[in-house]
This record gives structure tokens, C-alpha cells and sequence, in this order.
């Protein structure tokens, strides 16, 4: 058969309808920054695939049954039971969200002066690393330099540059190595199970811990299975074990592929971390056996976790993306090659060359979208990564100018997308009229969630 979603619709949101106008001074009224819109005021909404997607019939038949004892709940167990066929791992705490999970891991693996490595560090990631005084460095592979390269693993980290790091004399500061999985702030790329293993392998010689960010486990999967050799007959589920057990542990965010409003977990291998993580988890986010949850949320995980690996599912969420990333190309947008699943990254420098990084490429294209279509997305460029001075300019730009559009799974449909593709072909026509943006004011950790900005003309 062919592929196709394997699910339906049997509850139905409304979608707001908005003119050019009411999206005008709506933008206007948020300081042109997507995340202070109303989400009443957004018709499609791609801002993140965190926590948005569509609960099945049976998370929410789970969810009507849970145990909300505070201690050792029945619906607890059931949680941990999944996470353990899936991971593996036997220490396991429920956290309420991804980055409560890795500030409770990482203040407990890194203190002022060490360092934190990954492929790449994600926004709240790199903050949870240098509010406790420590670095964060990045060391994506070289092949992501390439946007339009169709190398199959542009998520890997450079084994060559970590190996000269852990060697290096700041080798000793080196507190962690973290993977992320899918690579989000990579452009959605993939990890392969080589240079997870390369990465681990190396790691561990010089005493470092190896953890993963797994919050996009089932979608790397998935990649591994269509990309790397030797992994072809291989299931979602056998995948995404072999993964997590190459490590000492994880942190994920169950609101991605765990596919649940609310939630995450700690994984680990080492029960005296796991002692320490469970005594912060105690004091600062709930007890061992709810970590902050909610009963119906540990229940709605527990059935996400087995629907996400659904083979059938995976098929028909990645070509829902490799739609519309076709879509985007034929409508003159180019893409980081090749696409990934949970998210597609629009090249906005190369489509707005008339404007300098100074003037927010990324940003622009994203304001775009909205008073153009209502669509909601966000900038992964030089407002994002970029070092500005105390005036709030530019100094040095971020190596791309993207815009990422983020794929909620199970929510909408092929004619969802092919308005966006639509609005996207009508944006391409004359990039030119696309006004650029300055900063009126930002903070100086996690800017982009709050700043404001204004158009330049």
C-alpha cells in the first residue's frame, strides 16, 4: 500500500481566519517577535513541534485512568516501564519538561569553570550550561557547512575536533559530551550510530560522561534506518535502543517524540548520579515518582512512546516533510539538504540578499510569513547566534541565516501545507519588498524569547 497517515481525525480545533490588517497590528503590538503573538491571532502555527501535537484516542483513554497517588502511582509504573523496554536504562525520573530535566543532570555533572561539547547546544540548553558558570562549545561536523549538500549525517559532531579538545590542554574542563538527536539546532539532521558510537568511544577514554538530548529519538531512528547501511532491516524501536545504549544516559523532552502535551525524563546508567539527580529532582520539582507531571501526563507518555516508533507513523510524518520541502524548492525557497522530519530550515540569506545580517535575514522572512499568511516560525540566524555589542548591533553574524518551520505531528493536514508552500511561492516572487529589522531592546540571556524589534524600510 501506499503510505498515509495511519490515524484520523475525530476531534477537530477551529482555526483563526485573520486579515492582512489584524495581523499587522498584532505583530506590531508583540515588538515583531512571534513568541508575544496570541496564539488566537496565528493561523498556522510552526513555531515548534514542542508539546503540540495531536494525543490519540488511546493517550487520552490512558490519561481518564490514572492513578494521581503522590507516591509509587500505578501510573508511574506504567511510565517507567516504557521508558525502561525503550531505553534500557534503570534509573529513570520523570521530569516535567526537557530543560527541567537537563538543569537537574547538568548541575549535577558540571560547576563553574567546566565545559559542556555537543553537536550543538539548543537555545535552553546552552543557557542551563552557562547559568552554572560553565561553557558550552559546539562542534557540528564540517559537512554542515554545506546546506545544500545531500550528505546523509550533517547532525554529527567533528570526532576530529573533539578528539583535539580532549586532548588539548582544556581537555580537564570537559565535564560532559552531549549529543542531540535529531539535531535541532543543526538543522534537523540526523546522528548516525557510527559517530555516536566514535563520539561515545572517545569520550569515555578520557573519563567524560557521554549523554544524549533523545528528545527527537524515534525521528533519528527513522533516518538511521533510510540512510545508514546495516541498519535497513532494522525496527524504530531496535534502532532507538542500540542508541541509548551506546551512552551513559539522557535527558528528553517527551513533548516531541514522546508525543504528549507536558513532560520528560532523566535516563541513567551510573545508580550515584542517578542519586544525586533524584535528590535535586525531590527538592526542586516533585517526587521521584511524578517529578513535577501531572498522573494523566505520565499515563498520555506511556502510550506516545509506543505510538512513536510505529513504523507506519514515521513513514508518513517524514514524507509529509519531503512534501513540502519539495513544495518549498519548486517555489523558489531553498532548504537545509537534505530534509529532516520534525522541522524544515528555509535558507533565508540566499532569498533575501538584499539584506545584510545586520538587518536579521531570518527575522525578516519570519514576519513575513506571518503578515503574508498568518503562519508562525522562528529565526535560527544571526538574531539567534549572532554577538551583539551593548547597543544591541550586530558584531559577528551567525555562520547562516535560517528560518526554522516546525512540523506539529498528527495536526495538520496536506492542504495546511500546500497553503503554506503557497504563501512561500508568493513571498519568492518579489523577495525584495521584505523589509529588514533592528533591535529596540533584548536581554541578554535567551534574547530572542523576549526582545523586541522594529522594521527597517
Amino acid at each position: 500500500m501506499r503510505t498515509f497517515p495511519p490515524y484520523r481525525s475525530q476531534v477537530v480545533a477551529e482555526i483563526p481566519v485573520t486579515t492582512r490588517a489584524e495581523r499587522e497590528q498584532a505583530l506590531a503590538a508583540a515588538g515583531y517577535n512571534a513568541f508575544n503573538l496570541p496564539a488566537n491571532k496565528v493561523s498556522i502555527d510552526l513555531l515548534t513541534d514542542s508539546g503540540t501535537g495531536a494525543v490519540s484516542t488511546a493517550q487520552e483513554a490512558a490519561a481518564a485512568a490514572a492513578d494521581r497517588s503522590y507516591a509509587g502511582s500505578d501510573s508511574f509504573y506504567r511510565f517507567r516501564d516504557a521508558l525502561r523496554e525503550l531505553t534500557g536504562y534503570p534509573h529513570l525520573l520523570p521530569v516535567h519538561q526537557g530543560r527541567a530535566a537537563e538543569r537537574v543532570l547538568f548541575s549535577s555533572v558540571l560547576e563553574s569553570g567546566r565545559i559542556s561539547v555537543s553537536n550543538t547546544h539548543f537555545d535552553t540548553t546552552r543557557a542551563n550550561v552557562e547559568l552554572l558558570g560553565a561553557e558550552a562549545i559546539d562542534l557540528p561536523c564540517a559537512e554542515f557547512g554545506d546546506l545544500d549538500s545531500l550528505e546523509p549525517f550533517k547532525g554529527n559532531i567533528d570526532l576530529d575536533a573533539l578528539e583535539r579538545l580532549l586532548t588539548g590542554p582544556e581537555g580537564p574542563r570537559v565535564g560532559q559530551v552531549l549529543l542531540t538527536i535529531t539535531n535541532n539546532g543543526g538543522g534537523g539532521q540526523p546522528v548516525s550510530m557510527a559517530n555516536l558510537a566514535a563520539a561515545a568511544k572517545l569520550a569515555r577514554t578520557h573519563g567524560v560522561p557521554v549523554f544524549l538530548d533523545a528528545a527527537r529519538f524515534a525521528e533519528n531512528a527513522w533516518l538511521v534506518i533510510q540512510r545508514e547501511p546495516g541498519y535497513a532491516d532494522k525496527t524504530p524501536r531496535e534502532v532507538a535502543r542500540e542508541a541509548f545504549g551506546l551512552v551513559d544516559g539522557c535527558v528528553a523532552s517527551l513533548k516531541k517524540d514522546g508525543i504528549s502535551p507536558m513532560g520528560a525524563f532523566i535516563g541513567l546508567t551510573d545508580p550515584e548520579l542517578a542519586q544525586t539527580c533524584e535528590t535535586n529532582l525531590i527538592a526542586t520539582e516533585g517526587f521521584r515518582t511524578y517529578g513535577g507531571l501531572a498522573a494523566h501526563d505520565l499515563d498520555r507518555v506511556a502510550k506516545g512512546l509506543q505510538e512513536v516508533v510505529d513504523p507506519h507513523y514515521l513513514a508518513a510524518r517524514a514524507g509529509e516533510a519531503a512534501r513540502l520541502a519539495k513544495q518549498a524548492n519548486e517555489a523558489g525557497v531553498d532548504i537545509v539538504q537534505p530534509p529532516g522530519i520534525h522541522a524544515l530550515y528555509l535558507n533565508a540569506g540566499r532569498l533575501l540578499p538584499h539584506l545584510s545580517a545586520s538587518r536579521f535575514p531570518g527575522h525578516s522572512l519570519a514576519c513575513e510569513l506571518y503578515l503574508a499568511g498568518g503562519i508562525r516560525c522562528v529565526e535560527l540566524g544571526s538574531l539567534y547566534l549572532g554577538t551583539l555589542d551593548e547597543q544591541n548591533e550586530l558584531i559577528t553574524p551567525a555562520p547562516f541565516e535560517l528560518v526554522r518551520m516546525a512540523l506539529p505531528r498528527r495536526v495538520y493536514s496536506q492542504g495546511h501545507y500546500d497553503y503554506v508552500a503557497e504563501i512561500l511561492g508568493d513571498i519568492a516572487k518579489n523577495p525584495e519588498r521584505v523589509p529588514g529589522y533592528r533591535i529596540v531592546e533584548a536581554p541578554k540571556i535567551l534574547r530572542h524569547f523576549n526582545l523586541r524589534m522594529a522594521p527597517v524600510h
